[in-house]
């Protein structure tokens, strides 16, 4: 009685993990195959076209009837900047909150708590308007800053948390041993650290490519565009229907994200469990 039972909650494991492997797999196999299905409608695409062909791409890499590669290298730049800045910021917010006992120290962790209730498109009109004030607007670098910003609150919280599981004792034999605050965060903490950062890293990377509203609304010359409001334009005009050469784009998207995924993917397990320890 027991095995069947246990038989029986195995197949309806499986069949819940097929179930859910299908509602992932279906749209990815349906922009794939729209990507290489000739013309620029859906309408008449399918998941596996009978006329497979590679045209959208190689318009998308031409630099005279596409701007893609542009849009990429905007991106891509944006991305790998706010990444590295994010992960810099972070990481010595969350050290000081970890190991330093100082007046706000709760207030300021239950703060960016709160903070993260607040998405940021609810403070478009001020991000809009600080960004017009300063002269940022249609800059790359208003949008790495807002973007930076964005990532401390709950990264910060994320990382505090695993770094509080890194014995204190660490810190306290360094600092007998003449090291400073910083030379143990560099030394000692920080190489401890590699799967939260490697956590945070794919966070932060993952961000500009995701978000369409901030970059639409602080980007305004076309050549200042990332993917998403690039692609965006190329279904949204008045005769924008080309359909499969924005399915042909997303696909491509999908390339920088899945190598940053794989490179640390290592990391990952022991990096988000030990994040959500309460310090």
């Amino acid at each position: 009685m027991k095995k069947r039972g246990n038989t029986l909650q195995l197949t309806l494991s499986y069949i819940v993990i097929l179930f859910m492997f299908a509602v992932i797999l279906y749209p990815i196999l349906w922009i794939v195959g729209a990507s290489f299905n000739p013309g620029n409608s859906l309408s008449g695409s399918s998941i596996i076209p009978t006329d497979a062909t590679l045209a959208h791409y190689k318009e998308l890499f031409d630099t005279e009837k596409s701007d893609y590669l542009l849009w990429y290298w905007n991106t891509m730049k944006i991305c790998l900047i706010t990444m590295v800045l994010s992960v810099i910021l972070v990481s010595f917010t969350a050290y000081s909150f970890s190991r330093f006992r100082f007046v706000g120290r709760k207030n300021g962790l239950m703060t960016f708590l709160i903070l993260q209730m607040i998405p940021n498109f609810a403070a478009l009109i001020a991000i809009y308007a600080l960004a017009n004030l300063t002269g940022l607007l249609d800059t790359h670098l208003a949008l790495i800053l807002v973007y930076t910003g964005g990532a401390i609150p709950m990264n910060t919280y994320l990382m505090k948390g695993y770094l509080d599981t890194i014995p204190k004792e660490l810190d306290e034999s360094a600092r007998m041993d003449g090291a400073g605050n910083f030379r143990i965060f560099w030394q000692i903490v920080m190489p401890l650290a590699k799967p939260i950062i490697a956590v945070i890293s794919l966070f932060t990377f993952i961000t500009p490519f995701t978000d369409f509203i901030l970059a639409r609304i602080l980007l305004r010359t076309e050549e200042k565009f990332t993917l998403a409001v690039g692609l965006f334009e190329l279904i949204s005009g008045q005769f924008g229907n080309e359909f499969t050469k924005f399915a042909a784009g997303a696909v491509l998207i999908a390339i920088p994200i899945s190598i940053m995924f794989l490179s640390l993917q290592k990391y990952f397990v022991s990096g988000l469990t030990a994040g959500g320890t309460k310090g």
